[in-house]
């Protein structure tokens, strides 16, 4: 039986041995904790990332901090959906995949509106369409797990703040770097509850939840070569707003209980207790990304930009032995 969810601890989390999971934007941040977790926890991790040297970087800093750990690296650039096609059919071509956590994302967009070879905005593109392409193309892959599968999509507490209704998702009109990123979140969290709804309608065993970091800062994560090398300046700025930040290492808690928790429920929205640091729980999300025309709305207009259909046919429900 799984463990009461009081009991969860995010530092010593339950064996992973003989899972695979998947990992974008693995070279820095929430990302490359993730995938240092799941390598401490015994999992073999598929750690991505469209830099070759800093994935490298990244794969050697855990080789050093977990020696047994079983690792290895993937080119993948989600702003490029060739490239997301390329690492997919890698990918599908394993025995099994058990999780995939997308995480890979840009933070901090460009002043002036940027276009991507494929013709979209660079923050949607890189935020948004490629990993919900990389998440269709997957899921006969992880269909094929022993018990049921999870994609877990990076939100934001920033969809609560204002409202962002992205009734312009390219944001040919009235782009902003906040708005680019704010929208870009509203989008992700929308997916991710409408693919759960969509999976569970087709009879998918796979699920999907969202989760969020809470305000995680370089200034407060442990200095890692290679990795997260802030200056003194941040440093101590970041520990300036000590009562309101966490590190980024603690940050990986909440979208890795979305993960890995057995009694995290497809559909359900994961954070910080505190909503900015914390032990991880559920939490709730804001309206805007949660309503389902919306999230139809939003799928229809994925689909549409990445011609990528899922999930494109009904499967029979499993049969499950016991009760």
């Amino acid at each position: 039986m799984s463990a009461p969810r009081d009991q969860w601890n995010p530092t010593s989390l339950p064996s992973q041995a003989g899972r695979v999971f998947l990992v974008t934007g693995s070279n820095a941040g929430l990302g490359y904790f993730a995938s240092e977790q799941l390598a401490r926890a015994g999992a073999h991790v598929v750690m991505s990332g469209r830099n070759p040297n800093r994935l490298a970087a990244a794969r050697a800093a855990i080789g050093r901090r977990v020696p047994d750990a079983s690792v290895e690296t993937l080119l993948l650039d989600t702003s490029n959906l060739g490239s997301v096609r390329a690492a997919a059919a890698s990918v599908g071509g394993r025995d099994r995949l058990d999780g995939v956590l997308l995480n890979a994302g840009i933070v901090h967009p460009p002043r002036t509106r940027e276009v991507t070879g494929d013709g979209n905005e660079l923050v949607l593109a890189t935020n948004v369409l490629g990993h919900f392409a990389l998440a269709g193309a997957l899921l006969p892959v992880l269909e094929r797990a022993d018990t049921p599968a999870r994609m877990v999509w990076l939100g934001s507490l920033s969809t609560a703040m204002g409202s962002y209704d992205p009734v312009d998702p390219q944001l040919e009109e009235n782009y902003s770097p906040w708005r680019a990123y704010v929208q870009s979140k509203v989008i992700v969290q929308a997916l991710g509850f409408e693919a759960d709804r969509r999976l569970r309608s087709r009879g998918f065993a796979v699920r999907s939840l969202v989760a969020h970091p809470g305000y995680s800062v370089s200034g407060r994560t442990p200095g890692i070569r290679g990795v997260n090398e802030p200056t003194r300046g941040s440093r101590f700025v970041d520990n300036l707003q000590a009562a309101v930040t966490q590190s980024k290492e603690r940050g990986a808690w909440a979208p890795l209980r979305a993960l890995l928790d057995p009694d995290a429920e497809g559909g359900t929205f994961w954070g910080p207790k505190g909503g900015l640091k914390g032990i991880p729980r559920v939490a709730r999300p804001a309206a805007l990304t949660s309503d389902p025309e919306r999230g139809a709305r939003l799928w229809a207009f994925c689909e549409e930009v990445t011609a990528v259909q899922w999930p494109s046919y009904r499967k029979a429900p499993r049969r499950r032995s016991g009760r």
